[in-house]
């Protein structure tokens, strides 16, 4: 992701920090390649995390990334659908809204 796409706020903060925006950014590089895991599983773990975490910007985020990697509104919404027996059913259903904000667009 570049500083330029991201939410306003977050670009507020990359703008006024770059070298804590470029480390971010190191880091999160440097977590993807230290395993086997492709790409897209990749997203999609991340997108879980984001679930989990009920964190509606970064699934937000995950939505919009895996959409522009090549996912699919299905394998999207698959996540959000197993996370039903794991993080509850109200945490689900919100997840499934806040992937449909963007699959809405």
């Amino acid at each position: 992701m570049t500083k330029d796409t991201l939410p306003s706020r977050a670009k507020q903060v990359a703008d006024e920090y770059p070298e804590i925006w470029k480390a971010y950014q190191a880091l999160g590089q440097a977590c993807t390649q230290a395993g086997p895991l492709d790409g897209p599983t990749c997203r999609l773990v991340k997108l879980a995390l984001a679930i989990g975490a009920r964190s509606e910007g970064a699934v937000h985020s995950h939505v919009r990334r895996g959409l522009d990697e090549g996912l699919t509104a299905d394998d999207l919404r698959h996540v959000a659908a197993l996370a039903f027996p794991t993080v509850g059913f109200s945490t689900s259903v919100a997840a499934l809204t806040w992937i449909d904000d963007l699959l809405d667009k």
